[in-house]
């Protein structure tokens, strides 16, 4: 067998890496969010309409990476708590416009915490975890640009 074809080490997989950083820091985030009464895709949501408030439904999706069917329950459950609002578009009834409540905006202001407890126990630099989160962003935006219709090749 050749270096090519020889699986590696579960540890050396890059995606087992982004996937087991990606849980560490949701159960780093987990208490923080829990006392906000909210989920972490529903705080990726509140982040997103913090970004720009007032989107379609379908643009929120498409910003969070997400189906639209999949957002909707986030939603509905972000309005029974009070940080968004949701209505009808007015020049298109089909389309759904959620905008930030008082409560959802103030989130805001408190989110920058999260930031600060994984600086606190990365032990990393705030520019390390910056220029780690640009190399995350580029492969995750190379990946995702490939062709969907493109199946996944294999090496010979």
């Amino acid at each position: 067998m050749t270096r090519a074809t020889v699986p590696l080490p579960l540890d050396d997989h890059l995606c087992f890496a982004l996937y087991g950083a990606s849980m560490a820091i949701g159960r780093l985030y987990k208490p923080i969010l829990d006392g906000w009464g909210i989920t972490y895709p529903q705080y990726l949501a509140l982040a997103a309409l913090w970004e720009a408030d007032a989107q379609h439904v379908g643009a929120l999706a498409e910003r969070l990476a997400l189906e639209p069917s999949t957002v909707t329950p986030l939603l509905t459950r972000l309005a029974a708590a009070g940080f968004v609002t949701r209505e009808r578009d007015p020049a298109d009834g089909r389309q759904v416009i959620v905008r930030l409540t008082e409560a959802g905006r103030a989130l805001q202001d408190r989110s920058g915490c999260l930031g600060d407890a994984l600086v606190a126990v990365a032990g990393l630099s705030l520019d390390e975890l910056r220029r780690m989160t640009a190399v995350a962003r580029r492969l995750r935006d190379a990946v995702a640009s490939r062709d969907a219709g493109e199946p996944a090749r294999s090496r010979p």
